[in-house]
């Protein structure tokens, strides 16, 4: 009977153990993928370092939920003219953008902004506002909102670098590949002719004081 039993379980692990040993393998790749998606925010040593990294991640997902508000503004008034699929272009990378930060708030547990449903109406207006003012109104909008965002992300990135750069690796290189991102909006704002509108340096500061104040209101509330 014994040896029956042996024979049995030597046939069964021949047979089914090394695709079962396979599946295991693969199986672990999702894991690992997913292990390195939560490891983009390091989990906070003590309550000062959570109260600096919701601020960061606030304001970020808050910044780019407003962007992503002005082009679809600028869309509504521009998206059937020649520069609409150049605009579709930039909204298709700030959809992106947001996208990762919702997914970066959702796993680290931080809520957003209590401002959203402001920043909504505020920012489509915005954008819609701009484009009124034709392309070149749309492109000097886009210039100045980029070119805070891109600030601001510099000021993040400095601050990183300066307390540990290898614990907030992750993090720095999603902020630094959205700063980059943000440049390229801001460079090709001011190819199509962003300093044409009337009024532009007027505009261009009007609108980056109220991305100061959104700013530094979402971080907080």
């Amino acid at each position: 009977m014994h040896g029956a039993l042996r024979t049995a379980l030597r046939g069964w692990s021949t047979a089914a153990g090394s695709p079962m040993i396979r599946h295991c393998l693969k199986s672990r790749v999702p894991l690992q993928l997913s292990s390195r998606v939560y490891s983009i925010v390091p989990t906070p040593r003590d309550s000062d370092e959570k109260e600096m990294l919701d601020r960061i991640l606030r304001v970020d997902h808050a910044g780019e939920y407003g962007a992503n508000r002005i082009y679809a503004g600028q869309m509504a008034v521009l998206g059937r003219s020649s520069i609409g699929p150049l605009i579709q272009e930039m909204w298709d990378q700030e959809k992106k953008h947001l996208k990762k930060f919702n997914e970066i708030l959702a796993e680290s547990r931080v809520r957003p902004t209590a401002l959203l449903p402001l920043w909504n109406i505020a920012g489509f207006l915005l954008g819609a506002s701009s484009a009124l003012l034709g392309k070149e109104g749309a492109m000097a909008c886009t210039v100045a909102v980029e070119e805070s965002i891109s600030e601001h992300y510099n000021s993040q990135i400095r601050a990183l670098m300066e307390k540990d750069p290898e614990r907030y690796t992750e993090l720095l290189q999603v902020i630094k590949e959205f700063r980059d991102e943000e440049m390229e909006h801001h460079d090709t704002g001011l190819e199509h002719d962003a300093e044409k509108v009337p009024g532009y340096w007027l505009l261009k500061n009007a609108i980056q004081l109220g991305c100061k104040v959104a700013i530094s209101v979402s971080q907080r509330v």
